[in-house]
Order: C-alpha cells, then structure tokens, then sequence
C-alpha cells in the first residue's frame, strides 16, 4: 500500500514539473527562429508606430483648439497594432521603397478612419512626419517602445457635456419651482371671474391643480418627484392655455390681480402682528413645568421645622469676600446662575450669592437650596418684601409706567437701584441677571481700578455689531430737556453682569437720582418702560467700559453672535424674549444653560421638565 502511495506522489510531481518547463521550451525554439533581420524590422516598425501615434496627437490637440475639445481621433486599432507587433518572417519579404510606401498608405488610411473629413494639407503633414520617424526608428530602445504600448489615453469631456452636467448639479428643483409656479397661476385665475359660460374649464383647471398639489406635495427637489408629474404638468399646461385664451380683458384681469395682492400683504401683517404678539405672550408666562416646580418646593418648604431655614437668614458682610447679586422670581434660573458661578471659580470658597426674591417666590427658592446644599460657597437669600428699603409707594410707582408687560413693572426689576441700601456693610459687589451663565472665573473683577465710576458694564454702541444700541431707540430725545442734558450718541451699555462701587455710589447718591428721572418719565414720555434706559440716564458718564468677552449679550434673540464669542465669554447673557428655559427659546444657543441644570433631580422629572 505504501508503494502504491509513493508512485502515485511521484506521478503528481512529474506532472506538475512538465507543466512547468513545457512552456519554457517551447517559448525558447520560437525565440531562436526570429533572426536578426527580423528582430531589426520589428523595433523599426514598433518605433514608427509609436511616432505616428505621437505626431497624430499633435495634430489632434490642435483640431481640438478650433473645434472646442472635441473627442481626439483614434490613430490605430488594437487589432492593427497586435497585428503589426506579431507578424512573421514570411510577411517581411518586401524591398525597402515597398516598406516605406507601405507606411505612408497605412498611415494615411488610418487617419482617414479617424476623421474622414481630414483636409488635403493636413495629409502630406503627417506623411513627412510619419517618414521621419521611420528614419529615427532604431534611436528607441524596447524599455521606451513598452512604455509607448502601455500608454492609454482617456477621452476628455466635451465642453457641452461638462455645461449640462453642471446644471443638472445645480438646477435640482427647477421643476419643482415651475409647478409651484403653474399651481399660483391656477388659482389667480380661478379667483378672477370667468366670463360666459365656462363651467367645464373651471372644473378641469380645479382637478388639474388639485392633481398637481398632489403630485408635488412636500418636495423640495426633483428627484422627489413621482413619474407621473410630467403628465399632470403637461395637462396643467393644456388646461391654462385654454383658460387663457377664454381672457380677452387684460385690464380687469390686471386690477383683479392688484386686489389679490393688496389682500395677501394684509393677511402678511395680520399674522406677523399676531406671531409677535404670542410671542411676547408666551416670554411673559410661567411655562407648566416651572409653576409645578414652584408649587411643590413652596409645598416642602412649609414643612420644614424653623432650625433648617436659619442658614439662609444669617448675614454674610464680609467685604474682603467676592458678594454677587440675583434679583429673580425663578427658581431653576437662580440655580443655574448659582452652579455656573460656582463650578467656574477658582475659589469658591470665596464667594457669597445673594438672591433676592419676593415673598412668593422665597420659600420654593428657599427649599430648593435647602434639598441641593452648596457646600463650597455661601448663599444667602433675601426676601425684597421685608426689606425695608423700597419706598412705600414703590409698587404704586412701577405700575404709573402703563405697561402691560409685568416684567417691566415688577419691584425685582427696578431694586437693582437700591444696591447701596440692601447691601449697607459691602464695598463692591457684582450684579447678575437671573437669565445669564458664567463660563469662566471672575476673580479679576474684584482687582479692577474703577478710575472713581460707578458701574463696570461691557459698551454696546458699535455699529454692525449683534448687541448694538444706541441711546435714541429707548429715550425720547424730541424732549427738550433730554436733548439739552444728554447726548444722543453717547455710548450704551448692557445689564447682565456688571460691577458696582457702592462707596461712590454713596457718595454721588445716585438712587435719588434715579427716583428724580423716574418721576420726570412718569409725567411726560422720555423713556420707554424697563430698567435699561433708566440706568443709562442714572448712570450717565459714570460708566468704566469692560471688554466684550466679560459679558456676551444676544443669546435671547435671533442676533447672529459668533460660536466663537460664545466659547470665549466669561459670562454669556440671554437678553431678550426667548429665554432658555421657555419653550421658544433658541437652540443653538440652549445647550450652554443646559448643562447646568439637573435634568435627573425628582422634582424636575415629576414636574416633567427635561432637556
């Protein structure tokens, strides 16, 4: 059985050896059969094709040039070339002259197949050429003539072809707008009176746009389309023509368009008054979620046993200490004004937040602290309501502004202008507004020379820029008296985050200041309602200008403020009617509060607020 085995391994050994060498053999007699003779004629012959492929292309190029890149001729078949490379002795019998002849005529008829509308002048150009590369034949050697028969040339793209492929790429919905287009002519004219009897035409026009609306639905591009719509726009096309020819009156038709127009521009502002409206509905209400929030802190809060709520109550005065001020009634915006402070301080240990509140809003604030304890800060939380530091006509004075915005008349906007009182034993403190986030550590405020102004604020009296204002588009400068005390172009600035030398604040006492201008705006128009253009007034030539980065405004409206602003601020403001936390709130711009906000606490998943 072993023998067996080892004959059968030797029998498979052998064949495959044969397979081998057989082919080797039989390459090597053909070889010898060529004699040199033959061997010159081939290089010879190779070099010519490789000249006449190389002046043909010349040729070709410049006929491109006149006639705008045109498709390059094909010089020489591939079953030519085979057949001139593989040819044997016994084809080779011809005399020299013979040979030469013999290469022009090729040459000549293969150039004729590439083009046969090939000028008398053009043909003894490439014959001339064509003989002195056969002279030059031998000055090749085999590496160049492989490198010549490998070389491919790639057809360009005709100039037509490149143009229509490019508006093929960018005319994507130019059917889509001729539909739209045909559907708008539809309807003005199933608008206009048709006159006579043309029940059928109103009724085919009615299908053919109702089939048209259908047929494009909600696309956007042309690759939408369903096969059909050709067909339909084709029959649209055919009903409009004969609704058109049924019109004879332009002018009536041309008054009755101008109608339809007038109409349209009216709806256009009714709803854009009424987009404006709901909008500044929707920034003036409590969303759900925060009254559910609000609800059940207060609810928690009157629990509580009297030792738990004495941290909040104790005084923190230290003037050596980084004080910052809130004056808010939402809870989820203190925290987040709170956390954002805290978490980007290089020492938090530091830092004393006051929050100041009414007295509606003190106990949910106030338990809402109590269950999330910060330990690496103090925070104090104040209640405006027993303070006895507002005038008591203070409420009665707010309301004498005649707005209907409740922000605007509220106690908590305007205590921002008796810093000095509710903060008697402080030197300097930091003014937050309760929809702002600190992204960066503040400490370097405190460091600042005040150059004896009163307030740090960062200017927004450049034009072009998203937080530009200037002092005339909320004070009435037609007054007399404001046009003679202040200047119209004097430079804004924005709250939000600003510092405050109390001491000269003291000293100038600039709250009384701002009660006399308040008094003035109350019996004649000079300001509009709010507390900006009452601090520009108060504030007047007492203000030390901040850089942009310590207070980036225009995140509460459409404003177009750089990512990259945003990511360099210290403190990023969300100014205006789209608040973060409200539903119409921008999201680009939401993220940043976001991230201080503790989505995973109970009282905010039952209250069924999330990010």
């Amino acid at each position: 059985m072993n023998q067996i085995r080892r004959w059968r391994r030797i029998l498979i050994l052998s064949l495959l050896l044969l397979s081998v060498f057989a082919p080797i053999v039989f390459v090597s007699n053909r070889l010898k059969s060529i004699t040199s003779v033959d061997r010159g004629e081939f290089i010879e012959e190779v070099s010519d094709i490789r000249y006449k492929t190389t002046n043909d292309l010349r040729l070709t190029a410049t006929e491109q040039d006149e006639e705008s890149f045109k498709e390059p001729k094909q010089i020489l078949q591939d079953q030519e070339l085979n057949h001139v490379v593989r040819s044997s002795p016994s084809d080779k019998i011809h005399d020299d002259s013979q040979s030469i002849e013999g290469d022009n005529a090729t040459v000549l008829s293969e150039t004729g197949g590439g083009n046969n509308n090939k000028t008398m002048e053009e043909q003894p150009v490439v014959s001339r050429q064509t003989t002195t590369s056969s002279d030059a034949g031998e000055k090749y050697s085999a590496k160049d003539i492989q490198l010549n028969h490998k070389t491919e040339f790639q057809t360009p793209l005709a100039k037509s072809e490149k143009n229509t492929r490019v508006q093929l790429e960018r005319a994507t919905d130019e059917r889509v707008k001729e539909i739209r287009d045909k559907i708008i002519q539809a309807k003005a004219y199933l608008n206009l009176a048709l006159p006579g009897n043309n029940s059928q035409i109103v009724k085919e026009l009615r299908v053919r746009t109702k089939e048209l609306e259908r047929a494009v639905g909600e696309a956007t591009k042309d690759k939408h389309l369903s096969k059909s719509t050709p067909q339909r726009l084709k029959a649209m096309e055919l009903a409009l023509y004969k609704v058109s020819r049924v019109f004879h009156n332009c002018p009536a038709i041309a008054t009755k368009l101008h109608a339809m127009t007038y109409k349209t521009e009216e709806q256009a502002r009714a709803q854009k008054k009424q987009a404006a409206y709901l909008m500044q509905l929707a920034a003036r209400t409590t969303p759900k979620g925060l009254h559910c929030l609000s609800m059940r802190l207060t609810t928690e809060y009157f629990t509580l046993d009297h030792e738990r709520k004495k941290p909040f109550q104790q005084s923190y005065n230290d003037p050596d200490l980084y004080h910052y001020a809130v004056f808010s009634d939402n809870v989820l915006a203190c925290a987040v004004v709170v956390n954002s402070t805290i978490s980007s301080s290089k020492d938090p240990g530091k830092i004393v937040i006051h929050l100041v509140t009414d007295s509606l809003n003190y106990p949910s604030i106030s338990m809402w602290f109590t269950l999330n304890p910060e330990g690496r800060a103090t925070i104090k939380i104040l209640n405006i309501d027993e303070m006895n530091v507002l005038p008591l006509d203070h409420a009665q004075m707010l309301v004498k502004q005649n707005s209907s915005d409740p922000r605007f008349i509220s106690a908590l906007n305007h205590a921002r202008f008796y810093l000095p009182d509710i903060f008697p034993g402080l030197n300097k403190i930091v003014l937050f507004d309760h929809d702002v986030v600190v992204q960066r550590d503040l400490s370097r405020l405190w460091s600042l020379d005040m150059n004896g102004k009163v307030v740090g604020a960062v200017e927004t009296c450049l034009e072009g820029e998203p937080s530009y204002r200037s002092m005339d588009t909320l004070i009435n400068f037609s007054d007399p008296w404001v046009a003679q005390k202040f200047d119209p172009k004097a430079c804004t600035w924005a709250f939000g985050m600003n510092l405050f030398d109390l001491n000269e604040w003291r000293r100038q006492d600039l709250t009384s200041v701002y009660l006399k201008y308040f008094d003035l705006g109350v019996k004649r128009h000079l300001w509009k309602a709010g507390s900006l253009p009452l601090g520009w007034l108060t504030f007047f030539g007492q203000t030390l200008p901040l850089e942009k980065r310590w207070n980036v405004v225009g995140l509460g409206h459409e404003s177009g403020v750089k990512a990259s602003d945003i990511e360099q601020a210290a403190v990023i403001h969300y100014d205006g009617i789209m608040k973060p936390w409200l539903d119409i709130g921008i999201d680009k711009y939401k993220r940043y509060w976001n991230i201080h906000v503790a989505y995973h606490h109970t009282y905010l998943q039952r209250c069924n607020i999330h990010d």
